[in-house]
């Protein structure tokens, strides 16, 4: 399997590149949106009435994006992003503040609805960088006040009264600087699905806010999330993301000693964050890293990268080849990017240990989860099998 990135800079409002990107997708975004109409479907004065109460600042935007498109009432209705239909991603994502600030986040996904452009904007007040989705959202990005959120899914199959997840993200993004800012937005808008979106801003403040239809929003200290809510809703949507085993898997590691940005970039390319069942929608198309004091992203695969800068944005097309073997094989052939990650995760996990451990018991340990030389990932898993609290 391969799919095609590429990274897209229009620095201004939307003009003749993204209505390139419109009609090369439109037509597939028309079968989806229109497949689920029904006496419930909300009309396109509905749609917009809801935009104007709860996106006012966007409005101008809107009108701009439907005139460039010479919308129909399809497209109309489909811009204003308001209650499209259903979808289910995986996703996990974490934020770091160690020897510097930084989100990481795997996009777990189903490869025939990705669109794979990483597009540079400014429709409103701020630069954004940002995964597109839906030609007007985004599904993670940064702004140029370091300003940076991504997205899970929530795990809850009900589906409600309120937007798309990636218009609201992007809404964020425009308009807001600081993490305080965009909960209070996040707060103010319906979503139309689950969803945990995890934001940080340049000063490392951090929050990850659940959002769920026709529930109050839950603002949280907590510094990641894969697919879940607290509790499991939907058992058999969890067993199939193993968003438990994620779960903990980043929250063991988040709290061992010693643990720097980079090291965390690298254990989202590896399992049991890292995941290959790509025909069944659960395989990672993608990697992103954003650094708001820097103001700087990239992208990540086990065998490719590309890094953008507000500053120094180049167009490009990257292909990349994915399979189905464990990538932690593709990764081997770099001895020294294995070897560094390697030693980083064990090297961790000894040092949380006791401090009063003996030093055998250190070596068992390190024998235990490394033998041979190379990482033993299910052995990393059972010794963080921990319920969540």
């Amino acid at each position: 399997m391969q799919l095609q990135f590429k990274t897209v800079s229009e620095p201004t409002k939307a003009g003749e590149k993204w209505k390139k990107l419109f009609d090369a997708y439109w037509p597939g975004y028309k079968e989806w949106f229109l497949s689920n109409n029904s006496v419930s479907t909300p009309d396109l004065k509905t749609s917009q009435e809801a935009l104007k109460q709860f996106m006012p600042k966007f409005w101008a935007t809107y009108q701009h994006l439907c005139k460039l498109t010479n919308a129909d009432a399809d497209v109309a209705r489909f811009l204003t992003g308001f209650r499209p239909p259903a979808y289910v991603s995986a996703c996990a994502q974490a934020v770091i503040n160690t020897n510097e600030i930084q989100l990481v986040r795997n996009y777990d996904y189903h490869p025939d609805l990705l669109e794979g452009t990483l597009l540079l904007s400014k429709w409103n007040n701020r630069k954004v960088i940002g995964s597109s989705d839906c030609l007007i959202g985004l599904i993670d990005g940064m702004n140029d006040a370091g300003l940076c959120l991504s997205l899970t899914f929530g795990g809850r199959k009900e589906v409600g009264w309120g937007f798309g997840i990636s218009l609201i993200l992007r809404y964020v993004l425009e308009f807001c600087n600081t993490t305080q800012e965009a909960v209070l937005v996040l707060k103010s808008i319906p979503s139309h699905m689950s969803y945990n979106v995890t934001v940080v801003d340049k000063i490392g403040e951090f929050k990850t806010v659940m959002l769920a239809p026709n529930k109050k929003t839950l603002t949280t200290t907590a510094a990641f999330a894969t697919n879940h809510q607290g509790a499991v809703y939907w058992p058999e949507n969890a067993k199939f993301n193993q968003t438990v085993k994620r779960y903990n898997f980043i929250k063991n590691y988040l709290n061992s000693k010693d643990i720097r940005s980079e090291e965390l970039a690298k254990a989202f390319l590896h399992p049991p964050l890292y995941n290959t069942k790509f025909k069944e929608g659960f395989g990672t198309l993608y990697t992103a890293v954003y650094h708001p004091e820097k103001l700087s992203m990239q992208l990540l695969w086990p065998n490719a990268s590309l890094e953008r800068t507000f500053d120094n944005f180049k167009e490009e097309k990257l292909v990349i080849q994915y399979d189905q073997k464990s990538h932690t094989d593709n990764l081997a052939q770099s001895k020294e990017i294995s070897y560094r990650w390697e030693e980083a995760v064990v090297d961790s996990l000894v040092k949380s240990l006791d401090s009063r451990a003996s030093i055998k018991k250190q070596k068992e340990l390190r024998e235990k989860l490394m033998p041979q030389g190379e990482i033993a990932w299910d052995a990393i898993t059972n010794y963080w099998n921990e319920p969540i609290l």
